[in-house]
């Protein structure tokens, strides 16, 4: 049974699997996307979420919490500068994952952990680009019939 186990230990020890998580969220951070296991994906999201969450407000007090968990002074710094701007107002869910399918070796379900506001795709709040097409091209313009009889009057 595995009451009370909250924790996918991923099948490592605790020290493998917080430095894991740690790369892969700078990774994340860094690239917007990645892609990685289920159970991983899984884990990373409830990883990261918190640190974005921290991030949203620009203190030297959050900055040194995400720096503890992250370990990357260049992931901190993207994080509270760039994501931080882009996910201002939304309210939690900053992550998303999309899964890919089976790998081909081992048939580990894969998935695409990827930050909601910058995917363009599935952004509803962006407008769409228009383009403005001249309707010169659709109307025919009606052209006087030529009258073959009158230049042969003049020859």
């Amino acid at each position: 049974m595995r009451h009370g186990k909250k924790v996918n230990h991923l099948g490592r020890k605790k020290a493998h699997r917080k430095s894991m998580l740690a790369n892969m969220a700078c990774s994340l951070i860094e690239h917007k996307r990645i892609n990685t296991t289920l159970a991983k994906a899984k884990a990373l999201k409830q990883f990261v979420e918190p640190l974005v969450t921290k991030s949203k407000e620009d203190t030297t007090h959050n900055r040194r919490i995400v720096f503890s968990r992250l370990r990357q002074k260049e992931a901190v710094t993207e994080l509270f500068r760039d994501v931080a701007a882009k996910v201002g107002d939304r309210p939690g869910g900053y992550t998303r994952i999309i899964r890919l399918g089976n790998r081909l070796g081992d048939n580990a379900e894969m998935a695409m952990v990827e930050l909601v506001d910058y995917n363009d795709t599935y952004n509803p709040n962006q407008k769409k680009k228009t383009t403005r097409r001249s309707r010169r091209g659709s109307k025919k313009v009606a052209t006087p019939p030529v009258d073959t009889t009158a230049s042969k009057e003049e020859e």
